[in-house]
């Protein structure tokens, strides 16, 4: 690429980041009294209010690990940094658009109960006209606070407001204008929307709502019809782990049903993506884990971890699982902690595991969880697509020691962030703990 046009394509972005006049929602535009609270929206939208205060969406702000990463690394590196400094505001405009909006910059933490903590509230989405982009990113959507409010229907007749039908409002392309990210440095960080687009199910028109805001009968609002295929507000993701459960198909082969000790054994994992529109794992992929384990145990309760076959592939160290590896060094350069070291990059994950991911490098070159301190990722990218299958092979030898029939355990589990990072911010567990995805098994008969 041509220096000066890629240097433009930097300015670009670094300009959406920072929530530029023109590029999109603009900080500072409105005030707070100018969008009204949940709970109001919840006197006559009753069902959705509820379903909408226990989702993701309410607590894409007050949420513990949003809390951290935002007020302990995102502003302190902005207030140090330049080339990152509109990430103190470029966060908030998505994890809590109306304190973007109203120029609360940098809101307080959530202790401080401020409106902030109403996260993505009924009065984003629902005045929201559209997007400034092609292809959405970075906050750029429009929006319009008023008494008309935008939604999926032509025949609704409310009470309280004036409604308007938008088609934008069911596209995928209203998800990617927070959902897909590019960080200061031009690397894309967040590409949910653009992967479900080069997918096959945006060629069958499954969107983002299909799945994860699923369709029952229901009532809208207390004195409205009822209706056959009401989308109900639970947003369910990756937090959830009903949703990940099954989410990736697995099944075990070996090459011998009966084996001695001093054998060789090979075994095959087969994983499937058929329930994910998108890559798995997606959106914050430089935190977020997706690995597969694999274990035999005799009949004394003998357990080895078997280590993944390499294939080669550039990149391929990252996707195994190695517990002297260290990575995640800016934190510490962050936090200003002398002589830091970096943290176990894989967690507590045993040895040889495989793990599907898209690590993220720093301007150093280190390996980080910081999306907006992201200026290379595309070293290796070795997530499941949609619809995608990956094929992962062990070879093992028999010990000597092993007593009676052996079964062979994989599993897939998925995490939030690696359990090393969890643990030294003092994260709750069940950010970091791991959500088991699916298991399968595998009988061996010794003789």
């Amino acid at each position: 690429m041509n220096r000066y046009i890629y240097l433009g394509f930097l300015l670009f972005i670094g300009l959406l980041f920072l929530g530029s006049e023109g590029f999109g929602a603009e900080m500072g535009q409105f005030r707070y009294k100018d969008f009204k609270k949940p709970t109001k929206c919840g006197t006559c939208h009753r069902g959705i209010y509820q379903e909408w205060k226990a989702s993701m969406m309410a607590h894409s702000f007050s949420h513990r690990w949003d809390e951290v990463e935002y007020f302990q690394l995102a502003l302190r590196h902005a207030q140090k940094e330049p080339k990152v400094a509109g990430v103190k505001a470029g966060c908030v405009a998505c994890h809590s658009p109306l304190a973007f909006l109203a120029g609360d910059i940098p809101p307080k933490p959530v202790a401080a109960e401020t409106r902030a903590n109403e996260g993505v509230s009924c009065e984003v989405c629902h005045n929201i006209r559209g997007t400034t982009e092609a292809e959405p990113y970075n906050f750029s959507f429009i929006i319009k606070p008023g008494k008309t409010k935008v939604g999926p229907r032509s025949d609704a007749k409310p009470m309280g407001h004036k409604v308007e039908a938008s088609s934008f409002i069911k596209s995928a392309k209203f998800c990617a204008t927070c959902h897909d990210e590019a960080s200061p440095y031009g690397a894309w960080v967040k590409e949910t929307y653009r992967e479900w687009k080069a997918g096959p199910y945006a060629k069958e028109g499954v969107t983002c709502q299909d799945c994860h805001m699923y369709r029952a009968p229901g009532k809208a609002a207390l004195m409205g019809p009822k209706r056959p295929d009401l989308a109900h507000h639970v947003f369910h993701g990756s937090h959830s782990p009903t949703k990940l459960a099954g989410a990736v198909d697995l099944a075990l082969y070996s090459n011998k049903h009966v084996v001695s000790p001093g054998d060789t054994v090979k075994i095959r994992a087969q994983l499937f993506n058929g329930k994910v529109g998108h890559m798995i794992p997606s959106g914050s992929t430089e935190e977020r884990m997706l690995w597969l384990e694999v274990w035999a145990v005799d009949a004394t309760g003998q357990k080895w971890a078997l280590p993944v076959d390499r294939k080669g592939f550039p990149g391929e160290e990252y996707t195994i699982a190695d517990p002297k590896a260290l990575a995640y060094q800016a934190i510490g350069e962050i936090m200003e902690i002398p002589g830091f070291k970096g943290l176990k990059r894989d967690g507590d994950l045993p040895a040889g595991a495989r793990i599907f991911r898209k690590p993220f490098f720093d301007p150093k070159g280190r390996m980080t969880i910081c999306q907006w301190y992201t200026a290379k990722n595309d070293l290796v990218d070795y997530r499941i697509g949609p619809r995608q299958t990956r094929i992962e092979t062990y070879t093992w030898q028999i010990p000597q020691n092993v007593r009676g029939p052996i079964t062979i355990k994989a599993y897939i589990y998925y995490a939030q962030v690696p359990s090393s990072v969890g643990k030294f911010l003092k994260l709750p567990a069940d950010e970091y703990k791991p959500i088991l995805v699916n298991e399968a098994t595998l009988s061996l008969t010794t003789e």
